[in-house]
This record gives structure tokens, C-alpha cells and sequence, in this order.
């Protein structure tokens, strides 16, 4: 029996599919008596240090985790659950942790993109017996800000290199072991230091068979999948040509396969990450009804990288007459299996509003970030080129072009557009990522209406000038047709992750093919 301490913050269902994939039961936590308790506790934290702390104050859980801690039974602390272990964060002034060990958790510092977010490698500082069966040059899954300092360095089990930085990414004290990383999110070299937790001291302490000199970031190759109703209902995944997802000749919405079906098969042939985007409304459904959240469910139990849900992320009312926020909207889906969500049009419509009357505090974006952390939050960009015949065109941030306009233009921005890119806006795609980034998104997803399911490669004019104008990660979307476009992006941006979707739907090029042809000139994640 595992005891999960699920505090009411983003996604801890993936947790529990993992224990439960590796055989255990799981017990939640409801009175602080669980957690003194507990034969062996999990503690996943999700979201921002201050909020998480509140949480466990208010319930108590605070006083409960250190008499846990100390007595010396397992303890498995993920990513914020290892940060509360600490006296304060700089993420928030004045919150105290649990002081469980001195030190602080402080902001990275590294000129790269923050959040670190992808697959990088552990060096190992000690032995450990979760280093049980591990090669050392293994990857696993971080998304953060922040990290610890330990005072006491006796403690510190692994670290990592990022840019710069070369932070602590595991700590280990007696039965207690806590990561930065996210071993449940890290495919199966996850699932077996989880394994290798749970056995304790079954396991004799050793080092990985190889200890890296440097740990690289991997650049990440994303499945993403639309989803839709289909005509004849039932939800499929489907693949539009410039966002126009119906058969030329039948009229019919092109159905590709099953969502939950795709997303395994790319699992298993070594996706880092999954994106559904939901391109049917449900605009009335009962929140608890939407049928996404029985995708995201039955996929998290299978498959266990990264999850992102786009689509609906936004206030509503349903045809009963109940209204949900964004908030509420993104916490369920959370709550389903979900690690980001990711907002379109109505991040559009939030950047028109800042432009016009400044931020308001109140919108989806800060709402959500402020609850869940920013590295919870993707901004799907869907612009298309205008062109123009000079290098300055009112307020829009104008580039010069390598690929000239229909009367030869030489010089092109890049419009916005909502509702599937049916509608364009005033609102150019580089100011909308900036603005987005100071309201709190971590991860940039840029589409480009103009090279979408055209097989061309990715517009790599748009990708660079995005990426260069943001300081969180950016992932690339629309136009790959061949391993060389992937790439090309990686080589002439500085764009973390790139994402397709149709032509590995149609198995025209597939995930492991990509990364044999990036393997050599690029660090990839391999299985």
C-alpha cells in the first residue's frame, strides 16, 4: 500500500496510474492522520510554491509531513514536493517551507529558455539503490523554474546541467528520496526507479553503470492529435490541409484513428510528449461530461510522457445553465491526466484587451499560472502571413522575407487568428507571445496557417523570430513532410521542440525515423 498525498493541485493521476501500472494500491490522503500513518508516501507537487504551501498549512498537512519525514519511513518526493522539503522559495517571498532541510529553492539561472522544460540526463553524486538497473544516460522529464540549494551538499544525489547552470536534481536522506524531474512522466526508465523506490531495501545502493560528464537537453519530437466529433459522432483524430479537416471529394471529417489508440502507438515508438487538440467545441456539455476528459483519462493510464489538452480553455456556460471558468475548465482537465493546457483564441482576445486597458489579474492565463505554475500554460499561436511592400506597417513587428508575396513583396507580419483561423486580428504573432509570456505562459506552441498539412517544412522565418523575441520554450508546428524539416528548424532556430501531425498519422515518416536522422547532429531522447 502506497499513500499519495494529493493536496488539490494539478495532475496526480498520472502518479497514481504509474503505481498502480507497477502493481501497488494507492491510498489518498484526507486527514493529516493518513500522512503519520502511511507505510510509504508519494508526495507529486504541482503548481507554485506559495499556493502548494497555503494548501498544506490549511489542511494541516504541513506538521503531519515532517513527523512522517523524520520518523524515517520511505518518502518519494516529484518536482515541487521535493522544493517544500526546503525553508523558502524565491518564487515566493515570505512562504515558509516545511524546513524539513536547510537551504533555499531559487530561480535558474541560464541565459537558455525558463521553464527548463524536456528531457535531459542525471549525473549520479552517490550511490543510491534507485539507480538500481540504470545504464546512467538515461533521460528523464523536467518542466520547472525553480531549483534547490541545499546547505548540507551531503544530501544532494543527482544533478543536471542546464546552459549555465549545473543545479541539484535528486536528493536522497535515508528512506527519503525526492526529484526535480518527474519520473512518472519519464516513459518506462521512470516507471523503474518508481519500482526501484518501492523496494527499498531490497536493493543494494549502487552507482549508474556510466556517469555523464555533461547532461544535455534533448530536443523534443511531439505527436500532436486533433480531435474532433466526426459526422458520425464518435471522436476520432483528424488531420486538416491549411485547417480544413473535411475530405475534398466526401465532405466528410477525415478520421485518422482513435485518439486514445494513436496516442499509445506513439508512446510506445518514443514521442516525448502528446498534444490533443480539441477542435469541437463541447461548449455544452456538462463540465464533468466533456468527452475529452475520458480521452485524457484512458490515455494516461497507457501512456506516461508528457500530456497537453488545447481547446475549450475558457469561460462558459453549459445548456443547463451552469458556468464554469477557465480555471475550472483547465482543473478538470488537469485532475483527467493532463500536465499543460493550451490556450488559442482566447489568448487573442486577452492580448487585445492588455493592449487596450493593461492586465487585469483576472485573466485565463494569469489565473492559471498563478495556481498551477506557468509551465502549466501553452499559448497555441495560429498565425498566416500579410505581406507589405515596406519594413515598417503601423504597429505590427514587420520582417524581411526570403519568400517574396504575391506582387513580389519583400517584407511580411504575421496576423493572428481565432476560431480555427477563420478570423484574423489586428494583433501580430510576435507581440501576442511577448504579452502572453509577461502574463505568465511558459511554452510557446507556433503554428503557421500557411504551411499547415502543405509538407513544405516549417516556416522557419516565423519560428526564428519568435523564439528570439521570448525567453520561454518554443515548439514548432505546421508544414513537416520529412525528417530533413525537423532538422532544419532545430538547426536554424533555437526552437526546443518541434511537433507534427498528419504525416505521422499516415506513417509517411515515422517518430523513430526522425530521430535516427537528428541522431548525430543533435541531442535526442532515444528509448
Amino acid at each position: 500500500m502506497v499513500t499519495l498525498l494529493d493536496y488539490g493541485a494539478g495532475n496526480v493521476r498520472s502518479v497514481v496510474n504509474a503505481l498502480t501500472t507497477l502493481g501497488e494500491k494507492v491510498k489518498f490522503v484526507k486527514r493529516p492522520e493518513d500522512i503519520i500513518d502511511a507505510e510509504k508516501l508519494v508526495f507529486p507537487g504541482v503548481g507554485s510554491f506559495g499556493e502548494m504551501m497555503k494548501v498544506l498549512k490549511k489542511k494541516g498537512f504541513d506538521e503531519a509531513l515532517r513527523v512522517y519525514i523524520f520518523s524515517g519511513r520511505p518518502f518519494f518526493g516529484i518536482c515541487l514536493g521535493l522544493q517544500a522539503l526546503f525553508e523558502e522559495s524565491e518564487e515566493s517571498p515570505g512562504v515558509s517551507g516545511l524546513g524539513i532541510f536547510k537551504g533555499v529553492v531559487r530561480r535558474l539561472r541560464t541565459s537558455l529558455s525558463v521553464p527548463h522544460i524536456g528531457w535531459n540526463g542525471i549525473k549520479a553524486r552517490k550511490p543510491s539503490s534507485i539507480f538500481s538497473d540504470m545504464r546512467g544516460t538515461e533521460k528523464f522529464y523536467f518542466v520547472h523554474s525553480y531549483c534547490v540549494d541545499p546547505e548540507d551538499t551531503s544530501i544532494v544525489l543527482t544533478t543536471t546541467d542546464y546552459g549555465e547552470e549545473d543545479f541539484v536534481s535528486a536528493v536522497e536522506w535515508g528512506n527519503l528520496v525526492a526529484t526535480q524531474f518527474h519520473p512518472e512522466k519519464s516513459g518506462q526508465v521512470g516507471l523503474r526507479m518508481l519500482r526501484n523506490f518501492l523496494d527499498g531495501k531490497q536493493l543494494s545502493p549502487r552507482l549508474p553503470s556510466s556517469i555523464p560528464e555533461k547532461t544535455k537537453l534533448a530536443k523534443r519530437i511531439i505527436a500532436c492529435l486533433d480531435v474532433r466529433a466526426s459526422d458520425r459522432g464518435e471522436l476520432v483524430v483528424t488531420k486538416g490541409n491549411q485547417y480544413d479537416v473535411r475530405d475534398r471529394e466526401s465532405r466528410e471529417v477525415r478520421n485518422l484513428g482513435h485518439p486514445v489508440e494513436l496516442a499509445h502507438r506513439y508512446y510506445e515508438e518514443g514521442a516525448d510528449e502528446i498534444t490533443f487538440l480539441n477542435i469541437t467545441g463541447f461548449r455544452d456539455f456538462p463540465l464533468l461530461d466533456m468527452p475529452m476528459l475520458e480521452v485524457l483519462r484512458k490515455t494516461s493510464e497507457r501512456v506516461f510522457v508528457p500530456l497537453t489538452i488545447g481547446g475549450g480553455i475558457r469561460d462558459y456556460v453549459d445548456r443547463q445553465g451552469q458556468e464554469y471558468s477557465a480555471l475550472d475548465v483547465a482543473s478538470e482537465y488537469f485532475r483527467s491526466g493532463a500536465d499543460k493546457v493550451s490556450i488559442g483564441s482566447d489568448a487573442v482576445l486577452i492580448v487585445e484587451e492588455v493592449l487596450s486597458r493593461g492586465p487585469s489579474g483576472k485573466s485565463s492565463i494569469e489565473q492559471i499560472s498563478r495556481v498551477y505554475g506557468n509551465q502549466a500554460v501553452v499559448i497555441s499561436i495560429d498565425p498566416r502571413r500579410v505581406y507589405v511592400s515596406k519594413p515598417t506597417w503601423g504597429s505590427h513587428v514587420v520582417i524581411p522575407t526570403k519568400i517574396p508575396g504575391p506582387k513580389g513583396e519583400r517584407y511580411c507580419w504575421y496576423q493572428c487568428t481565432i476560431k480555427g483561423g477563420r478570423e484574423g486580428r489586428d494583433v501580430d504573432a510576435v507581440t501576442l507571445a511577448k504579452v502572453c509570456e509577461s502574463l505568465g505562459a511558459g511554452e510557446i506552441l507556433l503554428n503557421s496557417i500557411d504551411r499547415d498539412g502543405t509538407n513544405r517544412g516549417f516556416d522557419t522565418e516565423l519560428v526564428k523570430v519568435i523564439s528570439d523575441a521570448v525567453s520561454i520554450p518554443v515548439i514548432a508546428s505546421s508544414g513537416a513532410g520529412c525528417a530533413r524539416h525537423f532538422l532544419e528548424v532545430f538547426l536554424e532556430t533555437d526552437v526546443e521542440a518541434a511537433l507534427a501531425a498528419g504525416i505521422f498519422h499516415r506513417r509517411e515518416v515515422t517518430i523513430p525515423e526522425v530521430k535516427a536522422f537528428l541522431k548525430g547532429h543533435l541531442e535526442v531522447r532515444e528509448l
